[in-house]
């Protein structure tokens, strides 16, 4: 397992965003990490990513303890944050030059002429990433978060805001990424998770009430759609 998560809290004060969850993703899979607004999602990702401390649990991510070897975990990840903080003055092909320095890769023309490829990028390659439109700008960030080869792809609310065509052709990536690369996918989307994703994670008020693979899940409550399992383990109780 590329990824392991174990008992896992992060406290804001005396507010607990993420209580005591566990979960592992495997390679070769895409894992959806689904919950409404405010359930803990993004504190998770960047729990994992290295970006905030735990508070209490463990991480383990490539057979190594988030603890203890942070900085070697962060060289096996590659994150998409819900954001995509980009450097909009900046061209494409000049910003992932940039970001491959960051990560000191060897043969760098040639492994930014792959990731370009990998991302259909090449039209927009030498235009300010500016001009871009919203779905080229993911497409800049995933290419950023993938150009050192990482073994394990997060990417919180990729496909957020696009139009339907753009929608597809990013959905199409994360499919191909997600078959050599352990992928979390973290979203409120619904038909993203049904598109992509083997499995599911639910979680809720920072608590999981779900996880499982999507066919068992569908199985499970008799359902054909994963909206209403998610509906019904993530409904606010409004009585009394």
């Amino acid at each position: 397992m590329s990824i392991i998560v174990e008992n896992l809290t992060k406290c804001y004060g005396k507010q607990k965003a993420v209580d005591q969850i566990s979960f592992h993703a495997n390679p070769g899979e895409v894992l959806g990490f689904l919950g409404p607004n405010g359930a803990g999602k993004s504190t998770t990702m960047k729990v994992l990513t290295g970006y905030i401390p735990q508070t209490s649990g463990k991480v383990s991510i490539c057979s190594l303890s988030l603890e203890e070897s942070p900085l070697e975990i962060k060289k096996k990840i590659g994150y998409l944050p819900e954001n995509n903080p980009l450097y909009h003055d900046m061209y494409v092909k000049e910003f992932l030059d940039f970001i491959a320095d960051l990560h000191q890769i060897s043969q760098k023309k040639e492994r930014i002429a792959e990731v370009i490829g990998i991302t259909g990028l090449g039209p927009e390659q030498n235009k300010k990433i500016g001009d871009l439109s919203k779905g080229y700008k993911q497409r800049v960030g995933i290419a950023q978060a993938i150009i050192h080869n990482p073994e394990v792809l997060i990417l919180d609310e990729p496909t957020s805001g696009l139009d339907p065509n753009q929608l597809i052709e990013v959905r199409s990536l994360i499919r191909e990424l997600g078959k050599t690369k352990t992928v979390i996918l973290s979203t409120h989307i619904m038909q993203e998770v049904e598109a992509i994703c083997q499995q599911v994670v639910i979680i809720n008020k920072g608590k999981i009430v779900a996880n499982d693979s999507l066919a068992n899940l569908l199985a499970m409550h008799n359902e054909t759609s994963i909206e209403p399992i998610f509906v019904k383990l993530t409904k606010v109780d409004s009585s009394g």
